[in-house]
């Protein structure tokens, strides 16, 4: 859309979210109602889904990234763990992969690349929750399993772009197979940047360009191996330098690159991928009304519920006397969440403790034989 003078409207990011959220949720159907719901799909929250399937309760999971793993996805998935109990050494991605097995027997719903954006607790004492994809749920427990917060995109602050976010710029690799055949521009020097560039020039891309302040990368050695050999063989360009801004009319069709001794270079494209890294936010829970210290949510150690009937919080989320951030607490804590939020789910029900290695109960939960 253009103004009389041929200059494109901008129309305040805010407000085309806001466009696009109110036109994306379908209210038709029904809320999807639930005796727990999980905020987090990291180690802890995958654990809550664990404890929580032996007491028989099956849980959906909201997490804000495209897969499970959170924290030791996201930012060390190759690095290796050492005091996770009886597994002397493990990566991130490994732990998750036991995790998720482990997890299997109970089903969980998963909702990935969307935050939980509102909470309300209903006059039945259930809460009403919508998330920025528009999915809304009823719970009669909510677990915050967040950790250091929604991780969020690094987003690249150029003046005017935020108007093409969604629709030329995107923060994530995209499955379009329209879009991938275009020119694309990368930006970013690390594994997410690399494997992106790396998956467009074997796709039918049109042209793939990957920007990055400096001819160094870090990643993995194998990564690092086929980016250089796409680059020799004339299919991935590489373009050095800061951008600094923007060619456009009604479409972003360019970018000015500025390199170290201040020349600047013209990029054409269609899309632009940008990969700077994640950021952990507390985000929308702040606004919840749960009593917070120093962006950690207060619980009780008994429970590990929050100031809020029926909320419950673990892992690194949360914060106590003597709190330690450490994964192995995470699960301790998960574990008496779980028998805690029982009152709430099955409030005329005695929960018995029960043992994995003698129930005959839990080993048909688990589908194991006797």
């Amino acid at each position: 859309m253009e103004r009389q003078d041929g200059q494109a409207f901008r129309v305040d990011p805010l407000i085309r979210r806001l466009i696009q959220r109110f036109f994306a949720v379908d209210r038709s159907h029904p809320p999807i109602e639930t005796d727990a719901l999980i905020i987090g799909a990291g180690p802890v929250g995958l654990f809550q889904v664990f404890e929580l399937g032996l007491l028989g309760v099956h849980a959906h999971v909201v997490d804000t990234l495209p897969f499970a793993g959170g924290q030791c996805i996201a930012l060390y998935a190759d690095k290796p763990i050492y005091d996770i109990p009886a597994i002397k050494r493990c990566t991130g991605r490994e732990l998750t992969e036991r995790l998720l097995d482990q997890a299997d027997p109970f089903k969980p719903t998963f909702h990935f690349n969307q935050t939980v954006d509102a909470l309300e607790r209903q006059d039945d004492g259930r809460y009403a929750l919508e998330t920025s994809a528009g999915t809304r749920f009823v719970a009669k427990t909510v677990f915050i399993a967040a950790g250091v917060g929604a991780f969020q995109a690094r987003k690249l602050h150029v003046e005017g772009l935020d108007a093409f976010e969604g629709t030329q710029v995107h923060y994530r690799l995209l499955g379009n197979d329209a879009v991938l055949r275009q020119a694309v521009v990368v930006l970013g020097g690390e594994d997410s940047a690399l494997e992106a560039a790396i998956a467009l020039c074997d796709s039918a891309a049109q042209s793939v360009t990957l920007i990055h302040r400096r001819d160094v990368f870090q990643a993995e050695a194998a990564t690092l191996a086929e980016v250089k050999a796409l680059r020799a063989s004339g299919r991935l360009r590489f373009v050095q330098g800061q951008i600094t801004g923007l060619r456009s009319q009604t479409r972003l069709h360019g970018l000015v690159v500025t390199d170290k001794d201040g020349q600047q270079n013209t990029v054409p494209l269609d899309h632009l991928l940008v990969f700077l890294g994640l950021s952990p936010k507390l985000g929308p829970v702040a606004q919840w009304g749960l009593d917070i210290e120093r962006k950690q949510l207060c619980v009780d150690t008994a429970t590990f519920a929050t100031s809020a009937p029926g909320i419950f919080a673990v892992g690194d989320i949360n914060t106590y006397p003597g709190k330690k951030k450490l994964i192995l607490c995470g699960f301790h804590e998960a574990t008496l969440a779980a028998f805690s939020a029982m009152e709430l789910i099955t409030p005329n029900e005695r929960v018995q403790l029960q043992y994995t290695t003698t129930s005959s109960k839990l080993h048909r939960a688990l589908g194991v034989s006797n």
